[in-house]
């Protein structure tokens, strides 16, 4: 595993070069473009360099395609489903994580960094969303609650209430989020039920 893993690293430096090119844009132009010093891209395209999210999502963005196509990730997950990224205009990742009708659905969301005093767009639909933070501060518009989840964090609220999420501006934030139908919600067992060892 981690053999494949330095491979697909490895070969994050010449894909960025290809696209880079491809586009016909210079290190400076890019640099303008992404707020990376053109230094840092040109260490990274020279494989001197192994890049982190906080430069990933910038360049899938500038290039106009998703994490996984930036780095060649191999699939994940079941082949015969292998769920792909929705790279979105804002520079959001969603990645759906189930692919069956009705019951609960689960995805990931990766945000770029946002703007601490973005005036939040509030949305309702039916349903009931939990949210679970893995990297990064999520900030979550709940009504009139104005919430900041760090990693480990977790919420989970009827979406007939008005909700936004948005990144904070010290970095990107990923979390996986489990949408059900109205009056579907997740259960979390805290103790086993009688009779069960633990």
């Amino acid at each position: 595993m981690d053999e494949e893993l330095d491979r697909t690293l490895d070969a994050v430096g010449p894909r960025l070069k290809h696209l880079r090119l491809r586009r016909g844009i210079t290190l400076t132009d890019l640099a303008e473009e992404t707020g990376i010093s053109a230094s840092t891209l040109s260490r990274l395209e020279a494989g001197l360099r192994r890049p982190t999210l906080e430069q990933l999502l910038p360049l899938a963005r500038a290039y106009g395609v998703t994490l996984d196509e930036l780095v060649g990730a191999p699939p994940t997950g079941d082949p015969r489903i292998n769920l792909r990224p929705i790279a979105c205009s804002d520079g959001s990742v969603i990645l759906p994580l189930t692919r069956r009708p009705g019951g609960i659905q689960a995805y990931k969301f990766v945000l770029p960094p946002g703007a601490d005093d973005r005036e939040p767009d509030l949305r309702t639909h039916e349903g009931y969303d939990w949210v679970y933070v893995l990297n990064g501060t999520l900030r979550l518009v709940l009504g009139e609650h104005n919430l900041i989840l760090k990693p480990g964090e977790a919420a989970e609220f009827d979406t007939r209430t008005p909700h936004w999420f948005g990144a904070t501006s010290s970095g990107p934030v990923e979390y996986l989020s489990l949408i059900g139908k109205q009056g579907e919600r997740v259960h979390v067992r805290a103790a086993p039920k009688p009779g069960q060892s633990e």
